[in-house]
């Protein structure tokens, strides 16, 4: 009997250490699992905005040198900056670099991306077409994080060394598949537009810290104001 409660506790203190074990690996994991998601939003969020705080002055400085002359015909390449895109719905100094790209390589760098493929996106200069954007909704500056928050009759200004092209949100898609191209078609599909017009869409990823879906905003030219010598921000910007 007694050799039975030895054996017995000796099962016991087993057990007990397995699940002693198994306790420490749970918090282990629990702790590099904080450790890469601090890392993943938060840090890439410190780099991403850093990089592309210091490509927004050296754009600015470019604009404002004597030397500097505006050249919208010329051909953009993959990660070439084409201005500032303004959205006041997700915040009243919200401002983000453009480049050109929708690969990670520029879109990891915090910025908003052009799309390039499968349909090559017009630029706001161009007598017709979309330009098309994306941006990352968590991590490396989560640019689009806030994009539910633009919703229709909502301003959309595009800063480019000459211009300010200023949008209209004529509609929202809340949720698509990730598959969907035609969101960034020359003529959206799923957006109110019949017809070729110069619009502008953005896009990112749905629900938030996920990459499943897709959502998008759609807007229309509604007009483009000449930069003066102040660069002074359009009625649009300056309200509030």
């Amino acid at each position: 009997m007694r050799q039975q409660r030895t054996a017995a506790g000796r099962t016991r203190g087993r057990g007990a250490a397995l699940l002693g074990a198994v306790g420490e690996l749970l918090l282990t994991l629990g702790v590099v699992l904080a450790l890469f998601v601090g890392y993943s939003l938060w840090w890439t969020d410190l780099v991403a905005d850093g990089r592309s705080g210091q490509a927004g002055d050296r754009l600015r400085q470019a604009w404002t040198a004597p030397s500097a002359a505006a050249s919208p015909a010329r051909a953009y390449r993959t990660g070439d900056v084409v201005g500032f895109l303004h959205v006041p719905a997700m915040g009243r100094d919200y401002q983000v670099l453009i480049r050109m790209g929708t690969g990670l390589d520029v879109l990891n760098e915090g910025v908003a991306g052009v799309y390039q493929e499968p349909y090559p996106s017009a630029l706001p200069w161009d007598a017709a077409g979309n330009f098309a954007l994306a941006a990352h909704r968590d991590g490396h500056g989560a640019k689009f994080h806030d994009l539910d928050d633009v919703g229709k009759g909502a301003a959309v200004v595009v800063e480019t060394q000459d211009h300010w092209y200023v949008y209209r949100v004529d509609a929202t898609l809340d949720q698509t598949s990730k598959y969907d191209t035609g969101i960034v078609a020359p003529v959206p599909e799923g957006s109110p537009y019949r017809g070729p017009g110069r619009y502008i869409t953005l896009t990112t990823c749905t629900p938030v810290y996920t990459s499943r879906y897709r959502m998008a905003v759609w807007g229309s030219l509604v007009r483009v104001d000449p930069m003066d010598a102040h660069r002074t921000p359009p009625p649009e910007l300056r309200a509030g």
